[in-house]
């Protein structure tokens, strides 16, 4: 919520930066739609997410359920996602990862279009989404959910925490049981069926008022089975063979320290461990494989007249592992990235705020990577505002990396030594009015314009053998448009309105160009009505415009 009210973040900006004055345009889905989007959707914050406009959920595969998230008509690959700031889902590990994080166990989900890679690395390149994890209150709380839905899903979700003088807890523990459905009877499932189980603990350590220690462990295990409807009923005949089945499970391990050194300095190290297994069953292969995602950062923030300055140090990898499987293409494989970064904000007269980061990376595969930002914002009036701002990312080649589609384990061919890792130029311009008469009448809007260039973008093709290659394309991917937002408030009623129109186009083919599955028109509304203390009434509503297949339907 971007509106009139004011909303600091800290978690992806780093500083205590008011959202509407920054120069990073954020977005925050906050707490409260949390805990309605719970009793909604308690089993994934796909759905809330999928609201905001500019973003797309791409479902890749329709027996498996695998989702991937895509902003501003770019592939799932391009969009980083964090929880805590920490990297926890890419490559193999990335998938199914937003499918089972439940909207209880958030404070708030911070999402940021367009480039954002100063801070966090250079796969931010058509957006970020930071989901962040609830902290204790001294107030004790307890939040226990049951539901079931007409789409055959129960769920079962429990929420524990509190803050004592010198410690403190959160616990989140959740169940999932879904039925697979054919909603519109063509014999195949349109949902899977699946079991999952979330356990989240976290625990809070406070040797003195000005140091945070965090330890937590987050646990997923799930199983999945789509296809054939007769076949998932256990009805399997010389017919009905089709299915795919995934047995899912992640385990981490994640720690913070927080410490204000002194007045206006501050210290902060985030370290994570991440183990993800998936296996994959059809009925005519079987593959079982490993991913270890690991993270550490050091950085310190320190406060100056009219600004901040920030400068770290991180350390980022995974290594994929390939268990005992049917015979497949690709071979085991490790990745390793250090990187460095610093960012200076500056405000001047509280008019004009300037952001400056420069970040270099190293990866043990492909060498350097210089990534420089520069991001402007400026009030005109009281009531005006502007904003623009660049940004430079890279990808790494992956053959496991979230595609549109979901190619077979057993066709992907691994990443050639001709292939070079993608390279990106991203843009925005915003014009921001706000006007607010009193508390009960105000009215905001935000007009973006962004353009994202993606340079030797990395396409899979099909050979004469039916298996997939990896290339460079000779040309650019170019995503461009603009993003309407719009939140009116007339005492007890509010309008929120978002619209975004996208042409994503593949410059290296000669027509036909358009990227496969983006709509170039996506509209959400929603209209409330509250009496305060008593009751609210919610409308929401949404449109997504005609969008066309790979084969140009």
């Amino acid at each position: 919520d971007q509106g009139m009210e004011e909303v600091t973040v800290v978690a992806s900006t780093r500083t205590n930066q008011n959202i509407e004055n920054s120069t990073l345009k954020i977005e925050v889905l906050d707490s409260e739609e949390m805990q309605e989007e719970s009793t909604v959707k308690p089993s994934t914050i796909l759905g809330i997410i999928g609201d905001a406009s500019g973003v797309q959920i791409q479902q890749s595969n329709a027996a498996s359920g695998n989702t991937n998230v895509r902003i501003q008509g770019l592939d799932g690959r391009y969009t980083q996602i964090l929880r805590d700031g920490l990297p926890l889902y890419d490559g193999y590990s990335g998938g199914f990862g937003l499918t089972s994080i439940p909207p209880l166990d958030l404070k708030q989900i911070e999402l940021i279009k367009g480039s954002a890679s100063t801070l966090y690395g250079g796969g931010a390149i058509g957006g970020l989404i930071n989901l962040i994890s609830k902290k204790p209150s001294a107030q004790q709380e307890a939040v226990i959910t049951l539901n079931q839905t007409t789409l055959k899903e129960s769920n079962f979700n429990s929420y524990f925490s509190k803050k004592y003088k010198k410690a403190g807890y959160t616990l989140y523990a959740g169940y999932t049981k879904q039925y697979a459905v054919d909603v519109n009877d063509d014999g195949f499932s349109d949902v899977p069926q699946s079991n999952s189980f979330t356990f989240h603990p976290r625990f809070f350590f406070y040797p003195n008022k000005k140091t945070t220690i965090t330890l937590g462990y987050n646990a997923t295990a799930e199983d999945r089975i789509g296809g054939d409807m007769q076949l998932i009923t256990h009805q399997k005949d010389s017919v009905h063979q089709y299915f795919e089945k995934n047995n899912i499970s992640r385990n981490t391990g994640e720690f913070f320290v927080e410490n204000e050194i002194k007045n206006g300095l501050r210290f902060n190290l985030k370290s994570s461990v991440s183990s993800f297994n998936r296996s994959i069953t059809t009925s005519s292969h079987y593959f079982k494989a490993n991913q270890l995602d690991y993270f550490s950062e050091a950085s310190l923030v320190k406060n100056i007249k009219s600004g901040n300055w920030i400068t770290g140090l991180n350390f980022s990898g995974n290594q994929f592992d390939i268990k005992p499987s049917d015979s497949v293409y690709l071979k085991n494989l490790k990745n390793a990235t250090i990187g460095v970064f610093t960012q200076l904000n500056y405000t001047f007269k509280k008019k004009t705020s300037i952001e400056l980061g420069l970040r270099n990376d190293h990866h043990n595969l492909y060498g350097n990577f210089l990534l420089p930002r520069v991001a402007l914002f400026h009030k005109l009036t009281n009531e005006i505002g502007i904003r623009a701002g660049y940004g430079a990312g890279y990808k790494i080649p992956d053959a496991l990396a979230p595609q549109i589609t979901d190619y077979a384990i057993e066709n992907i061919l691994p990443i050639g030594p001709a292939v070079a890792p993608e390279k990106s130029s991203g843009y925005n311009l915003e014009f921001n009015y706000k006007k607010k008469w009193d508390n009960e009448h105000s009215f905001f809007i935000n007009q973006a314009f962004f353009l994202t260039q993606i340079n030797n973008p990395i396409i899979g093709s099909i050979n004469s053998y039916g298996n997939i290659f990896f290339s460079n394309a000779p040309k650019a991917i170019v995503s461009k448009g603009f993003d309407t937002y719009v939140k009116w408030k007339m005492e007890d009623w509010e309008l929120y309105a978002g619209c975004t129109y996208t042409i994503a186009e593949r410059k290296y083919l000669s027509d036909s160009q358009f990227v496969p599955l983006t709509p170039k028109f996506r509209m959400a509304y929603m209209l409330t009505k509250e009496w305060e203390g008593k009751a609210r009434f919610c409308v929401e509503a949404s449109y997504n415009g005609y969008q066309h297949r790979e084969d140009y339907s």
